[in-house]
């Protein structure tokens, strides 16, 4: 995902080394992100697939989102950081909200689907998202008390059905307390949750949750944790959507917790693959909504099966896992980290620092 270890100094700094914590958190939440997609099929005749998608689906955007916060703490207005948010979150935006449509009228034989920069389709909405908060970053780091105030915000949001689907906005807002979390995490705070009394705990709450979703599959539906939609939008009572994200917040923060407690520290196998999650993330849409639209799953009754759900799972941990390999990343670095410089005009700091070294 667009959360990197890359530091947003300017250019003329060399790059800090990569954190193996967070590359590993981050390609081990895309697997789980990959593997709750390709779940959702099976969720109308699984309960034990409906319960696996909510408990992912309770923690893995906010870890992600957390982790994209911590590491624009350092964001503000300077021109070198601005450049690279317009590089390498708005510019990914167009090209693949632009991609997903021309995919949608061809796979879905839907020629009148529109391109829209203000809807965003699928996957994009991260992105958006992205832009926004990291854009609002001075702002959160002079305000008193940010976490309360950003959940204030998510919490109005969800009981505002005029919000309408500009820009995704519902998500941009419902989800802007785990980035503001993250913003004010400290590195101590992941040492914490790396304890191994931490790892030990964590084990039965993953246990109570998955058994607490195990319950409730058949009595919630699931959009809750998609946060895309208002109370009203819901048809319930607006009480019940300040409820429901108070309560969702918070379970979704344990999770992420006890999710980054079994992270390995030490680097490993599939580290490297940490950099190019953002690629993971972005091209495997092309093959879940590909799946559905060319009816893959009913076509395949077995795969409602136990064992046909067992495949399925280990075929979309395999492809996103490719999909993050640095040769795709070298074949799509145009499109997610394009350069533009030709975009900019050139710094002025910087025009100074190659005429002093041309002296």
């Amino acid at each position: 995902m667009p959360a990197t270890a890359r530091p947003a100094d300017g250019a003329g700094k060399p790059a800090k080394q990569r954190d193996a914590f967070f590359d590993n958190a981050k390609y081990l939440a895309i697997v789980l992100v990959a593997m709750a997609h390709a779940w959702e099929p099976l969720t109308d005749h699984s309960r034990t697939a409906e319960a696996l998608y909510m408990t992912v689906y309770t923690f893995h955007m906010p870890a992600f989102i957390l982790i994209s916060g911590y590491f624009s703490r350092s964001f503000d207005m300077r021109p070198d950081r601005l450049k690279r948010l317009v590089t390498g979150v708005a510019v990914p935006y167009v090209i693949f909200e632009v991609a997903y449509t021309f995919f949608k009228r061809w796979a879905d034989d839907d020629p009148t689907q529109p391109i829209s920069l203000l809807d965003p389709w699928y996957l994009t909405w991260f992105l958006i998202a992205l832009f926004v908060w990291r854009l609002t970053t001075p702002l959160w780091k002079v305000v008193r008390w940010p976490v309360p105030l950003a959940l204030a915000i998510a919490v109005l949001a969800v009981v505002s059905p005029d919000i309408g689907d500009d820009l995704d906005l519902q998500r941009v807002l419902q989800f802007m307390p785990f980035f503001v979390l993250g913003l004010f995490i400290k590195p101590e705070h992941f040492q914490l949750v790396r304890r191994r009394e931490v790892r030990l705990l964590s084990v039965p709450i993953f246990a109570c949750a998955v058994a607490l979703a195990y319950w409730a599959a058949p009595k919630m539906t699931s959009v809750w944790f998609y946060r895309r939609d208002s109370a009203q939008e819901l048809g319930v009572p607006w009480w019940v959507g300040v409820v429901m994200t108070l309560a969702l917040f918070g379970c979704s923060v344990l999770l992420t917790a006890c999710f980054f407690a079994w992270v390995p520290r030490r680097k490993m196998w599939f580290t490297v693959l940490g950099a190019g999650t953002l690629y993971g993330y972005l091209l495997h849409g092309f093959l879940a909504k590909g799946s559905r639209f060319w009816d893959w799953f009913d076509a395949n009754p077995w795969l409602y099966k136990p064992a046909g759900e067992v495949v399925v799972t280990v075929i979309a941990a395999a492809v996103v896992t490719l999909l993050c390999t640095p040769p795709v990343q070298r074949m799509f670095r145009f499109a997610m980290e394009p350069k533009m410089d030709w975009a900019f005009r050139r710094d002025a700091a910087a025009l100074a620092r190659e005429r002093g070294s041309a002296r």
